[in-house]
């Protein structure tokens, strides 16, 4: 157990120390080797963790930490092909997927690389044939509108990278995503393509989703009253053995996703490979993947003392365990990023998210997992960085980009263009938790002993710097959040690869959904309450009120 290794009270008693007054940030900083010591770089990113709460004892005791659980041994382990899924007795071989080395990976004494490679070859044919015209709908129209319909690790990740890379789009091809069963998303999404042009995508491993399967039914019943042959108008993404189900009969094409690679790092797999390439253009999608690949040999060859994605894991846990900090936030100043948060929600809260250990155990004075949320800068300032700087703190991950895409517009306001603006916006936050203000100068606050205005400081964060918005730089930052999370995982010695959390409510789901189907009555008021809420399409006319 992760609590019980000697390194584990030592790095509670350094807790100790870093909780002092003269130990806050404001003081930290002034040591002027602080931002040398404490940032790296490393895969074509830069880590800054100097307005972290840690000292050099802090980071050595995490070093320890990290060579007790043997971290860097699990990680290459995983990476080629020993089951790291141990409750589900997988491989997760997510990085597999967007490897260019001519090596082999075994499952089962099998070589998947063969099988990863055909389909993305298939996916690249595939690709240029839609982007050519040469595959087309129906009425022989070309392809404009893409609809991803899957829900969580099927459109998440891809959504965020479209969105991050939309700059790129050069075929005119648009995509959507359909994930919400909400009807209301399927009516954004028709009112915005025209079905004679439109490609659905549906992903799904198991094909047995329910919000999948209900989308994929309205579509087809849409497009079946559209078009000629709507099969010309599906492909599916899918896993192995699910040929048997009827829908992927009428679909232009299937592509394989396999069952080593879950759904939150399933981006570089095709689940994320075929709307990526049709939308982006192969090329440059395999330039992202070129990106995230070049990251994940930084977090399997370099050592610890210089692996970014490590040493955020270690961070990260010290700032739980020790610190105490619940949550964490995720700040890119870069609007096209705006879809990060989102994803990397998903992928560490779904990944580490567990209360008992790989085997079973449960977990005692140690809480895997924090929550993640975030929105882009400066956006975030303005909604609640209130909290951030005066209320219940939270570590934040800073996020830039140091060259605009948009170059071109240079028109200066107060002496600087809105990029450098933005920049300076990236650069005083982070100050700005950390050294905080007690105004006793009286700048800030009219009456210096306006309590209200103090701010106390001493909250942590990190920045991360990408040198522009590049598929390779993209690929890189998801990497590095795959990377931590497992580590993360590793270090409490939980499975960051299954789910079973998310099932518990389904099945609820699928039992009233039944009731509702059927028009059956529940015992419990409060459930047969919301189930004439349904059948009556609001409030009962005649009663007041439900009781």
């Amino acid at each position: 157990m992760f609590n019980e290794l000697p390194v584990f009270k030592k790095l509670v008693r350094n807790a100790d120390v870093m909780n002092r007054p003269e130990n806050h940030l404001k003081h930290l900083l002034k040591i002027k080797t602080r931002f040398e010591t404490f940032s790296r770089t490393g895969a074509g990113l830069f880590y800054d963790f100097s307005r972290q709460r840690i000292n050099t004892d802090t980071l050595n005791l995490l070093f320890d930490l990290a060579e007790d659980r043997g971290l860097k041994n699990r990680f290459r382990a995983m990476s080629e092909g020993e089951k790291a899924n141990r409750t589900e007795n997988r491989a997760a071989l997510h990085m597999s997927a967007r490897s260019f080395i001519d090596e082999p990976v075994y499952v089962d004494k099998k070589n998947v690389m063969p099988e990863i490679m055909e389909v993305r070859k298939e996916i690249e044919d595939f690709t240029e044939k839609v982007r050519s015209g040469k595959i087309c709908g129906s009425e022989g129209k070309p392809f404009k509108s893409i609809v991803v319909t899957g829900i969580g690790g099927s459109h998440l990740g891809s959504e965020f990278v479209s969105t991050a890379l939309a700059h790129l789009a050069d075929n005119n091809l648009s995509i959507h995503y359909l994930a919400n069963v909400d009807i209301h998303a399927f009516g954004r999404v028709i009112s915005e393509i025209d079905p004679e042009r439109t490609l659905w995508i549906i992903i799904s491993k198991s094909y047995t989703t329910t919000e999948t399967l209900a989308n994929e039914e309205l579509a087809r019943a849409f497009m079946k009253e559209q078009v000629a042959e709507p099969e010309k108008h599906f492909a599916a993404v899918t896993g192995k053995g699910n040929h048997k189900n009827s829908h992927l009969n009428s679909v232009t094409q299937t592509f394989r996703m396999f069952d080593f690679i879950g759904g939150r790092y399933s981006v570089s797999s095709a689940v994320g490979c075929l709307p990526l390439s049709l939308y982006l253009g192969y090329d440059k999608f395999e330039k992202f993947l070129k990106g995230a690949h070049e990251m994940d040999r930084h977090a399997i060859e370099a050592p610890a003392c210089e692996n970014l994605p490590l040493i955020a894991a270690l961070i990260s846990v010290w700032n739980n365990d020790f610190l105490g900090y619940p949550a964490q936030a995720i700040i890119p100043y870069a609007d096209p990023l705006s879809r990060l948060a989102a994803h990397v929600q998903q992928l560490y809260m779904e990944s580490n998210g567990k209360s008992v250990t790989e085997d079973g155990t449960p977990l005692t004075e140690t809480q895997a997992g924090v929550m993640i949320f975030g929105e882009p800068g400066t956006c975030a300032q303005h909604s609640f960085f209130q909290m951030a700087h005066q209320g219940r703190p939270f570590p934040i991950d800073f996020i830039g980009v140091a060259k605009a895409w948009y170059d071109q517009f240079s028109h200066r306001f107060k002496g600087v263009t809105n990029h450098e603006q933005l920049w300076a916006n990236l650069i005083a936050q982070p100050l700005a938790l950390a050294q905080g203000t007690d105004d006793t100068d009286g700048s800030f606050a009219d009456n210096t002993n306006d309590k209200s205005k103090f701010f106390p400081g001493n909250r942590p964060s990190s920045t991360l710097v990408i040198e522009s918005l590049s598929p390779e730089n993209i690929g890189r930052l998801l990497a590095f959040y795959e990377a931590r999370t497992i580590y993360e995982g590793f270090i409490w010695g939980i499975n960051p690869f299954d789910q079973f959390g998310v099932e518990l409510g389904k099945r609820g789901a699928a039992d009233i959904r039944e009731k509702i189907a059927r028009g059956d009555n529940d015992t419990d008021p409060g459930t047969q309450f919301y189930l004439d809420l349904v059948k009556n399409a609001g409030f009962a006319k005649d009663k007041g009120s439900h009781r």
